[in-house]
This record gives C-alpha cells, sequence and structure tokens, in this order.
C-alpha cells in the first residue's frame, strides 16, 4: 500500500520537474532567439554602415589604392559598434556576378564564394542570412546585403561573424537552467517532506488515538491542537461519529436489555405455571387453563420475536421495502372496510375521509403494516362510543395519512419518546400489559424506508393524531 508522504513528495517533485522543464526551455529558447537577434541586429548594422559608405563613394571600391581608406572608415564603424570586431570574422564586397572587389583587413585570405542562388536572391534585393560551420566546428554567420545604385544592384555586401560566443553563451546558459533547476528539485523534495510531515502529523495523531481506543472509551473525545481550519473539521467529523457510535452503542445495550427483560416476563410466567401444574396431580380441567394460559405467554413471545424481526430488517443496510408507484385511496379503503367489524364490536365509529392525491413510490405491504399498527392503537386506546377517522390528504409536495382518535391522549411529556423501542407511558402499561412496545417504531422505520416520516400530536382527555407522511413519486428520495 503506497504512503500518502511519498505520493505527496513524489507529486511536489514531478509538478516541480515539470514546471522547470518548461521554464528552462522556454528561457533557452528565448535566450537562442535574443542571442542570434543579437548577432544578426550587429552583422546589419555593421553591413548598413559599410553599404552606406559604398553607395556614398562608390569610388572607394574602383580607385586603387583606396583600400586602406575604406577599411579606416570601417574601423571607425566598428569602434562606434562597441568592440564589434570581437563577433566580426570579415567584410567582403562582390559584384553582382560573384567576383570579389573588395576585402576587408580582416577578411580570409581564400575565402569560398556563395553559390549562385544566394546571388540570384540578392539580385532581386533581398537581404539574406546563412549559417554554416567553419572547417574547426565553429558556427558562421554570414550576411548578404543588396548595395543599390540607380535602381539596381551595384555591389553585394557579404560578412560575417563567429558564433562561437553566441555557442558558449547558451552553453553556459544550459549549465546554468540545469544547475539550478537540479538545486530548486532538491530543495522541493526536502521541502515537500517537511510539509508532508507538518500536514499528516495530525492525522496520525488522530489514527493513534482512534487505534488505541476500546469500547470502554466511547465516552472519550478526540482533541487536536492544529491551527488549519480542515484538521478542526476532521477532528470535529470523527467525534461527531464517535457521538453517534456511542448512542448506536447504548441503544443496542438498552435493546438488548429491555428485550431480555420483555422475554423474560412471559418466559417466567410460563416456567411457574408448569412448575405448578407439576406440583401435584390435576384435573383436565385444571391442565387446560394452565395450557391455555401458557398458550397466550407463547403468543406473547411470538409477538415481540416478530416485532424484533421486524426491526433487524429494517436496521440492517438496505431496508426490505420494493418501491412501485401506488395508490394510496383504495389500499385505505379496504383497510378501514375490513376493521369496521372490530370498530363494530367496541363500538367505536371508524371513518375515512379522502382527498384526490397524487400516487406515491411505496411497498404496499408494509405500508399496510404501518396503518395497521396505527389503527390498531386508535381503536385499543379509544373508549367505547368513541370515534377513529383516517384522512387522506396533499400536503405541499408530499401525501399525508392522519389516523385521529378521540381516546384517552399522551402527556406532553411522553411524546418525545414514543417512537424510542420499547417505551410505553404508565397509562398504557395499565391498559394493556401484553403490550411490547414495538408497534410505532416498526411504523417510523417503515415510514423512513419509504423517505418520509411520522409525527404524533395530542391533548390529554381530547386524543391524538398520527400523520404519516410521504413524498410523491416524482420528488422521492430514498435515504442510503
Amino acid at each position: 500500500m503506497k504512503s500518502l508522504r511519498s505520493l505527496i513528495r513524489q507529486s511536489v517533485l514531478i509538478l516541480m520537474a515539470g514546471l522547470l522543464l518548461v521554464f528552462s526551455g522556454l528561457i533557452y529558447a528565448g535566450g537562442d532567439a535574443l542571442l542570434r537577434r543579437f548577432v544578426d541586429g550587429r552583422l546589419l548594422g555593421l553591413a548598413e554602415t559599410l553599404a552606406k559608405i559604398v553607395e556614398q563613394h562608390p569610388n572607394i571600391i574602383e580607385s586603387s589604392g583606396e583600400d586602406r581608406a575604406l577599411a579606416a572608415e570601417v574601423s571607425r564603424s566598428e569602434k562606434e559598434q562597441h568592440g564589434l570586431q570581437e563577433v566580426t570574422h570579415s567584410l567582403m564586397v562582390f559584384s553582382p556576378d560573384g567576383r570579389v572587389v573588395w576585402k576587408g583587413p580582416e577578411a580570409v585570405a581564400q575565402h569560398p564564394v556563395p553559390d549562385d542562388t544566394v546571388f540570384e536572391r540578392v539580385r532581386h534585393g533581398n537581404t539574406v542570412f546563412e549559417t554554416v560551420e567553419s572547417a574547426d566546428g565553429t558556427p558562421i554567420r554570414h550576411l548578404f546585403l543588396p548595395i543599390p545604385r540607380q535602381g539596381q544592384v551595384r555591389y553585394v555586401l557579404h560578412a560575417e561573424a563567429s558564433m562561437l560566443l553566441y555557442r558558449e553563451t547558451l552553453k553556459a546558459l544550459l549549465i546554468l537552467l540545469t544547475a539550478g533547476s537540479g538545486t530548486i528539485l532538491l530543495v522541493a523534495w526536502i521541502g515537500s517532506g517537511w510539509l508532508a510531515k507538518k500536514v499528516l502529523t495530525p492525522i496520525e495523531v488522530l489514527s493513534t488515538s482512534a487505534e488505541t481506543m476500546s469500547e470502554a472509551d466511547l465516552g472519550k473525545r478526540l482533541t487536536l491542537d492544529s491551527p488549519y481550519q480542515e484538521f478542526r473539521r476532521l477532528t470535529q467529523a470523527f467525534n461527531s461519529v464517535m457521538d453517534r457510535f456511542q448512542r448506536s452503542g447504548e441503544s443496542q445495550r438498552s435493546f438488548c436489555d429491555i428485550a431480555a427483560h420483555e422475554m423474560k416476563t412471559p418466559l417466567t410466567i410460563l416456567q411457574g405455571n408448569l412448575e405448578v401444574a407439576l406440583l401435584k396431580a390435576r384435573t383436565s380441567e385444571e391442565y387446560r387453563e394452565a395450557l391455555i394460559n401458557n398458550l397466550e405467554q407463547v403468543g406473547r413471545l411470538i409477538a415481540l420475536t416478530r416485532s424484533l424481526l421486524t426491526l433487524a430488517k429494517f436496521t440492517s443496510g438496505k431496508p426490505p421495502v420494493h418501491l412501485v408507484p401506488l395508490a394510496l385511496e383504495p389500499m385505505i379503503q379496504d383497510m378501514v372496510e375490513e376493521l369496521t367489524l372490530l370498530a363494530d364490536d367496541r363500538r367505536i365509529t371508524l371513518s375515512f375521509e379522502s382527498q384526490s392525491v397524487p400516487p406515491v413510490l411505496g411497498d404496499a405491504q408494509w405500508l399496510k403494516q404501518a396503518l395497521i399498527n396505527l389503527l390498531d392503537n386508535a381503536l385499543h386506546y379509544t373508549p367505547s362510543g368513541g370515534a377513529v377517522t383516517v384522512r387522506l390528504q396533499a400536503v405541499g409536495e408530499g401525501v399525508a395519512v392522519a389516523v385521529e382518535d378521540t381516546g384517552h391522549g399522551i402527556e406532553p411529556e411522553h411524546l418525545p419518546h414514543l417512537f424510542e423501542r420499547f417505551y410505553r407511558t404508565d397509562w398504557a402499561r395499565a391498559k394493556d400489559a401484553g403490550g411490547t412496545g414495538l408497534g410505532l417504531p416498526i411504523v417510523k422505520e417503515i415510514a423512513e424506508a419509504h423517505g418520509g416520516t411520522i409525527s404524533v400530536t395530542s391533548q390529554v382527555d381530547k386524543g391524538s393524531v398520527f400523520t404519516l407522511r410521504l413524498p410523491v413519486s416524482t420528488h422521492l428520495t430514498i435515504p442510503a
């Protein structure tokens, strides 16, 4: 597995190397262009100076014994060019047909005559630059400049300069760029190591602290003395995860404790009934009564186990819901009709009020289970002569199913805890000793699996309203 420290250092080194390569290439290319321009400029300046002299005094070229005068003129021009002789190799004047008509004092004795193509281009009024290598490998820059007279090219001025200084300068520039780039890369490698250490030290502190934490340390929180906002956010995020993990652990322990307690009661009753039945011989009627009592406790255990399995399904990674477009009105209407007989037996009025609502994406089986739990609670805790009303209506961008009863109501201090597992009010325990306290938590899990919510409002002695809100199909966002 790769180290993040190594990745940071390698990335910095590669980035710096790429930038230095591009920068050095641009500097080298720019230096090459500037040096060539400098050499060509000085050659052209010298050549134009000599061309003006020849153009103004053409007799200098044609008169015998005037070579020294022209040389003196050129020497004065060279002094004005601030040391031009360091780069100038020779000056020569050709006739348009390629004959040498004049040589400067520094011209080589036997200079190769340029080819006809060069003179052809110069005869058309073009200034020609060429670079060739001498016998010893030194690059030489050549300039051919036309000298006109009466609209025609009278002479061709040839100037050449050694590019040895140009080549040595480029070589020195290349060495300088290489050495500078190497130094910068070395500094970047050392600096990236320091930066990686500074960046990763807080992460290593967090990792070490997290690795040494045990279940007994769930209440501890990490502190990180760092001036950087990102590390503070990382610490806060880690502590938030620990908060949720601690609450989850405590909830799990509480859930196991309460589940064990809830299962212990029917099991204890079962054991007591069996022990009593076995103490002495009983009549068949007494055995029958004991079996009926035990059967009730078994039913209570089965109901509790079924509820626990349902909650286990919804608290797993993927809730067991299959969402399809679903019309709620006919489903609720069928449920109300099925429960009407039960309501009539208890002398409770059960009614359904519906508005036109769009379909939702839902699982009919689980939504039906949630509504049965709500209606069963409403019918169970509503006294005879009361009423239970189911209302279906559109609310904002969703659909709301409200189950309203005229029962005892719920005290305000109990409302925040109604959807907690195994939570039951004292009044509910006295009313129904066989309840499990898992009906409403199951409703909450089903609602959240559909991307919805469940809420409750209640007033003592007036009744309660449980409202299941579900998003319509086009606005549904299922929680991960």
